[in-house]
């Protein structure tokens, strides 16, 4: 198959993530599926996968149904299906056709947790449930309708899924806690923009992600030789020297232009060699040796996607399992970023700190800018995984136990005040998140993804600067003044406490709620309710020490508190987590983040800064 990353498998299996609902039930339904699942007898998708009960056939049977899907959006211009009971009636005529072509019936349930996934629900991406509702948010033009046409093979491919990473990451800034909006980009890209539609294979393949049989790719290399056949021996002869010299010609001046246009890059390959490699300590990877580590970077060995970059799993030579991160951005900021990285990652060194075993850049014509970083694997995935119970592959996962929710945030805690007085200068992490926390076999915590790390100026109390991070974890006078200081990187850990301990999303947009509820906010009002121990997630109730377990959310509310002065150090966290100094009591907060004097406030000060920043290739905050 392509070996371009398609888009499918990561929204997929970031939909699975998601979506922790029932197990579905394959029961007969009297109502019929709307949805023609003819395809799924005719068409040449490859079933190998299943049928040696490979961890890959989720991912090819995900794709597959993507294809009616999309199918069915082109018809009724409605991206899911009406209710549960189609949905469900869908994936039993699903799994009896599956049958039909030996693949185990018993895939379906395993694959697709839940078939309310599938069905309209207003809280998924932005509530987009009709391709009106999507152009009132995207636009009627978007990069999609310009990269995403005809025939997707090759280049084109690689220009359609980028095109889709750059909608997706649009419509998620709308809705910071959707995780399917790529979900919706895919079926969009493959039923409304391709006009061969998602039947056609180099449509399911490339933007599906669907894996084609080997036959059908022979069969159609055996018909494309016959036609270059036949134009050889009709133009065979006719005018071949003046084709071969205009050839030469535009050849010549093609190249002249590629290296007019990649000297930036190529000055930049060259610096980094020579001044950031030698100092870093990372070993230089040739591409060649990646894409035999991760199997041509295909969909099997994806998994996940950062702030920054599409990370894959492979195996180098010598056997050592890694995490291989392709970086996104491919301008001259994206390398300015990459340099960064490579340098601070470089020099840390410590038990909680993912730490750097090589990199690879890459411009050619063939594969284009490319920038990779090599990390050690972390077998368990990252917390956000852990905490909504689901793995990047879609399956289930067993709740944490109370002692590894403490381990986890006291790992944190200490790989934080490395960086904050292990090393001169300092180190602000600035994107301390879930999602990059990641966790090894035994549940150790390591800090990851440095892309937005910034080290400190001697002599300054605080930093004016870019503002990046993501949203619900951006300290309030970073997000709104742009002043960083150790305490930002505090306020996103305090935040993470509260996550870990409550097993909630930092963001709840429920139609519970008048608006966006912060969980800072919504923990805050249950200790001044006297109602601690419902912040407790259910499943440590019972478990843990109460007194303990509340030692550990009044750290995360004072780490979290809206006023700088308030919040103590990471290291004074981390003496207060650990016993060994009391907790002062907690202080009164402001209006919470969620109440309307402050959105607007919010919202004016936003628009002004806006204003005084168009000038910036980015936006002011990174999600």
């Amino acid at each position: 198959m392509d070996k371009t990353l398609s888009f499918c498998s990561f929204i997929l299996l970031l939909l699975a993530v998601h979506d922790a609902l029932a197990p579905v039930v394959m029961s007969s339904s009297s109502s019929p599926c709307p949805i023609d699942l003819g395809y799924v007898d005719t068409f040449p998708w490859n079933s190998s996968l299943c049928l040696s009960g490979s961890d890959g056939c989720c991912q090819t049977l995900l794709s597959l149904f993507g294809v009616g899907l999309a199918q069915y959006l082109r018809e009724t211009s409605m991206f899911r299906l009406p209710n549960l009971t189609a949905s469900s009636s869908c994936l039993s005529e699903f799994g009896t056709r599956l049958a039909a072509r030996s693949v185990p019936a018993s895939w379906v349930p395993l694959c697709f947790n839940s078939s309310a996934r599938f069905v309209v629900n207003a809280s998924s991406c932005d509530g987009i449930a009709s391709v009106q509702d999507w152009t009132a948010r995207v636009g009627p033009m978007s990069p999609l309708d310009t990269s995403c046409k005809g025939d997707l093979t090759g280049t084109r491919c690689s220009q359609c899924v980028e095109a889709g990473l750059q909608v997706s990451s649009r419509l998620s800034s709308l809705d910071p806690n959707s995780t399917d909006c790529f979900y919706f980009t895919v079926l969009y890209a493959a039923g409304i923009v391709n006009e061969l539609g998602p039947t056609d294979e180099t449509t399911a393949n490339c933007i599906l992600g669907l894996p084609i049989s080997s036959t059908a790719n022979k069969d159609s290399d055996r018909s494309s030789e016959k036609n270059v056949l036949k134009l050889v021996a009709i133009f065979l002869g006719a005018l071949m020297g003046v084709l071969l010299a205009i050839a030469v010609i535009a050849l010549h001046r093609n190249r002249q232009r590629e290296k007019k246009r990649n000297a930036p890059h190529e000055e930049f390959i060259n610096s980094f060699r020579s001044s950031v490699l030698p100092n870093s300590g990372a070993k230089w990877f040739r591409i060649s040796e990646l894409e035999r580590a991760t199997n041509g970077f295909s969909q099997v060995n994806f998994i996940g996607q950062g702030t920054h970059g599409m990370v894959y799993k492979g195996t180098l030579s010598d056997g050592a399992t890694v995490a291989v991160k392709q970086m996104l951005d491919i301008d001259t900021e994206g390398d300015e970023e990459f340099s960064n990285e490579v340098e601070i990652i470089s020099k840390i060194r410590h038990r909680n700190l993912l730490s750097l075993r090589g990199c690879c850049v890459t411009s050619d014509d063939f594969r284009g800018k490319r920038r990779y970083l090599v990390f050690d694997y972390m077998s368990s995935g990252s917390l956000s995984d852990n905490l909504s119970n689901f793995g990047s592959t879609g399956m289930k996962r067993n709740a944490l136990t109370w002692p590894q929710r403490k381990n986890i945030i006291l790992d944190v805690a200490k790989g934080l005040a490395y960086l904050h007085y292990g090393i001169k200068p300092a180190i602000y992490h600035r994107d301390i998140k879930a999602t990059n926390i990641l966790l090894d076999s035994d549940m150790n915590a390591r800090v990851a993804d440095f892309g937005l790390a910034k080290q400190s100026r001697e002599g300054q109390s605080h930093l004016t600067t870019r503002v990046a991070g993501t949203y619900g974890y951006l300290a309030p006078e970073y997000a709104l003044y742009g002043q960083l200081t150790e305490k930002s990187d505090v306020y996103s850990f305090g935040v993470v406490i509260l996550e870990v301990m409550s097993g909630r999303k930092v963001l709840d947009t429920s139609e519970l709620n008048p608006g966006p509820l912060l969980i800072t906010d919504w923990v805050w009002m249950q200790v001044k309710s006297g109602n601690v121990e419902e912040i407790f997630d259910e499943s440590i109730r019972e478990e843990g020490p109460r007194g303990v377990m509340e030692r550990f959310v009044h750290v995360g509310i004072l780490c979290a508190h809206v006023m700088v002065a308030l919040r103590p150090t990471i290291a004074e966290a981390l003496k207060m987590l650990e016993g060994d100094t009391d907790i002062p009591r907690l202080p009164d907060r402001p209006l919470p983040l969620s109440h309307e004097s402050f959105r607007s406030f919010s919202s004016v000060t936003s628009s002004a800064r806006d204003g005084r920043k168009s000038s910036s290739s980015r936006g002011l905050l990174n999600v």
